[in-house]
């Protein structure tokens, strides 16, 4: 069996049923030059193999950079403790910062793929998190530190944000089609789940031993993203047939279902974020006798775990049906979260962000397995442009919905300052759910691609 590792693979290795995505000008280094994962025969042979070997680098390289993207957010409950006199408006700010770096970041990042390769990319991308993980542990040992300048450091943690787009353009390329939902699920999924990881462990971390030592929560992280780095380049691949051009990017933002599906990401992967992001203040501003720093993690840890079921669910059933269903779902949580806070009652407000975390995670990956079959019904079934446009729109999705991680905590933040209440904030998180519900159900149920089981 040859090795399909090498850029000694010629076209000559899959013919005669020519290859999706085989390039006739192999290059130097760790380039996969043929690849046709929808070809039965080559994807149980060699494919499948291959894929995996690359999927859990990626996870894990995912996995970090969710973990550094998020560090702030449990950071920040803890500076006033550490002498930092910062207002809560401030603190809102500082956590969501590094969402709005990293959303803006996330379209450069989908070029970085095909452009340099997503082996080279993910060892380039991991090593970057050395910046924002030393940053912290430097600053956050001085409570004389200036607020703009610890903003600046705040929103370096946006390299950690980025990663996801490169990670799941990349991963899309070596999946069948009939397999990428479960694939692309998990493979967020190892990243959202560093969002749970990172404020579970922090609040563990930096008060191991005597007093409180917030730069642990910069210095735990880099051995483990040297080790990432090294693993990418040990056992990733780069293929030559992963094609995402500027001009492709500019054919799928001419899409209309594009734009639809990002806004449509917004109410999902943005509520999953944001919420996230957010969840630890909101602890310790609506109930502060409650210690926030200990369970925060809950909502992100069930949300991550709950993003591979809805791509399960999506490959049964369709991505429309099961992203109808949780906007339904979402909508039904915030309502009880508000019941909660006019009760005063901490476990309902807990329980009530337990479900949107649940259903927000699963409707990030229903989202996500929209897109390759959108895109394959609306180019008449041409794999090669479809998986082109499909790589595209996940990265101009996912920039779009990762500024969910900016508005949400800002919105809270605004509702809090204006009116003393989030209760204001979350009546509009509910319009806004229904509105995505509505837009769902017209374009991917009841429109012409309802036929296709989108």
């Amino acid at each position: 069996m040859p090795d399909f590792r090498t850029d000694a693979i010629t076209r000559e290795a899959v013919e005669p049923h020519g290859a999706v995505g085989t390039v006739d000008a192999p290059r130097r280094g760790r380039w996969i030059d043929v690849w046709d994962p929808e070809d039965a025969t080559f994807w149980e042979q060699t494919g499948q193999r291959v894929a995996r070997r690359n999927l859990w680098p990626s996870i894990f390289a995912e996995f970090l950079g969710f973990s550094v993207w998020q560090l702030w957010s449990i950071v920040v409950v803890s500076l006033p403790a550490a002498g930092f006199g910062y207002s809560t408006d401030q603190l809102f700010w500082l956590v969501a910062v590094p969402s709005l770096v990293g959303a803006t970041l996330r379209l450069p990042y989908t070029f970085a793929v095909p452009r340099f390769g997503g082996r080279n990319w993910t060892v380039v991308s991991a090593l970057l998190l050395l910046i924002p993980t030393s940053g912290l542990a430097y600053f956050v040992t001085r409570p004389d530190t200036p607020f703009w300048l610890m903003a600046l450091v705040a929103a370096t943690a946006g390299f950690g944000g980025g990663n996801f787009a490169s990670s799941m353009t990349n991963i899309s390329f070596f999946y069948p089609e009939r397999s990428k939902g479960a694939a692309l699920g998990i493979n967020a999924a190892g990243g959202n789940l560093g969002v749970a990881i990172v404020q579970l462990l922090v609040p563990l971390v930096i008060v191991a031993g005597a007093g409180l030592s917030l730069e642990r929560a910069g210095l735990m992280w880099i051995p483990l993203i040297v080790i990432s780095a090294a693993l990418a380049w040990r056992l990733m691949d780069n293929l030559s047939g992963a094609t995402s051009s500027f001009r492709t990017s500019i054919v799928a933002a001419k899409r209309a279902h594009t734009w639809v599906i990002s806004f449509l990401y917004i109410g999902t992967f943005g509520s999953f974020i944001g919420f996230s992001a957010a969840f630890p203040l909101l602890i310790k501003t609506s109930f502060p006798d409650v210690p926030a720093v200990r369970i925060a993690f809950i909502g992100a840890l069930v949300g991550s775990l709950a993003r591979p079921l809805g791509g399960k669910l999506s490959d049964r059933l369709g991505g429309a049906r099961i992203t109808v269903a949780v906007f339904v779902v979402m909508g039904g949580g915030i309502l009880a979260a508000i019941a909660s806070l006019n009760a005063g009652s901490f476990w309902a407000f807990l329980a009530s962000f337990v479900v949107l975390f649940i259903a927000s995670g699963a409707g990030n990956g229903s989202t996500y397995r929209m897109i390759p079959a959108v895109f394959r019904s609306i180019t008449g079934n041409d794999l090669p442009r479809a998986r082109r446009e499909a790589a595209a729109c996940i990265g101009i999705a996912s920039a779009i919905g990762a500024y969910g991680g900016f508005l949400v905590p800002r919105g809270f933040a605004m509702s809090t300052e204006r009116y003393g209440s989030l209760v204001p904030a979350l009546y509009t998180f509910c319009a806004f759910y229904a509105v995505c519900l509505v837009v769902t159900y017209l374009c991917y149920i009841r429109g012409p691609l309802g036929r296709e089981r989108v």
